[in-house]
């Protein structure tokens, strides 16, 4: 089950540079919990865990996570984090719920206790390349640079990830973050191959390819968000700079017309307004 799905957000949506931090994560929270080694086959592989199979208390643990991942995605933290509390009395072996309890301390800022939530759900699970990806996530968000690309890069190093393109546009994010620009647009654009229509890579890897003097790059990457539903008054903000140091003012104007008609309240559009380009 995947909680949130980065790319397919409306265009009223904000903040691209740092809205990713609060939302990848939550990507792939819903990993399989049971220990593979739970059920055997003639084979030497793990069976497949049906209702029969699943001992009651993870039955109840699980109805609890159900519960609990509504609230968090409906931005009722502390329900959710009084119903993990409840999924772990009934099943502290639970190794999502663990990952579940350190989503919500991140959310809260508890960043010690979500950092001590990821290391018991790993040393339940430790296969789990998500909750090692949210582990990255929070060392990256707690300045742990080298640590949180070590995190990612395990989690990228498993043949068997299939959030390739979510870590690595983290990693790029949290490399931004640290100041590391030139790896930071190659982690980008490992993100952007595996997955071209999500317009959170698009925009930062644009946003980035601007700061490094990289016009054409940039407009390529801006130009394709402004010109689909997805766009919103960040990504305009940014063409209209992107046009202008291209000086390219017919297309500046363009995109300048669109912040003034569908983003009227905008910050951006008072910068607009004000001349602010080169801040």
């Amino acid at each position: 089950m995947t909680l949130i799905t980065l790319g397919r957000m409306g265009p009223s949506a904000k903040g691209w540079a740092w809205l990713a931090m609060s939302l990848l994560a939550l990507s792939g929270l819903w990993a399989c919990s049971a220990n593979p080694g739970a059920f055997g086959s003639s084979s030497g592989r793990a069976d497949l865990i049906t209702d029969s199979d699943e001992p009651e208390n993870r039955k109840r643990a699980r109805i609890r996570m159900e519960l609990a991942v509504g609230y968090f995605e409906q931005g009722q933290t502390m329900i959710a984090l009084d119903e993990v509390k409840l999924a772990l009395l009934a099943d502290p072996l639970f190794a999502d719920a663990h990952n579940l309890r350190g989503l919500v301390y991140m959310r809260l800022n508890e960043l010690l206790l979500a950092q001590d939530s990821f290391h018991r759900s790993l040393a339940l699970d430790p296969k789990n390349m998500n909750v090692m990806h949210n582990l990255g996530w929070l060392q990256c968000q707690q300045t742990h640079f080298p640590q949180a690309v070590e995190s990612f890069g395990r989690a990228l190093a498993d043949p068997t990830y299939t959030g390739r393109a979510k870590t690595w546009l983290t990693q790029g994010l949290c490399q931004i973050r640290a100041g590391n620009l030139p790896h930071a647009e190659t982690s980008l654009e490992r993100s952007y191959e595996l997955d071209p229509a999500n317009p959170i890579t698009g925009y930062n890897l644009s946003q980035l390819l601007f700061r490094r003097g990289e016009l054409v790059r940039a407009q390529f990457q801006v130009r394709r968000i402004n010109n689909s539903e997805l766009a919103n008054a960040e990504s305009l903000w940014l063409g209209i700079k992107v046009e202008r140091r291209l000086q390219n003012l017919v297309g500046a104007q363009q995109w300048g017309d669109q912040l003034k008609k569908r983003f009227p309240q905008s910050t951006e559009l008072s910068a607009y307004e004000r001349g602010q380009f080169d801040d």
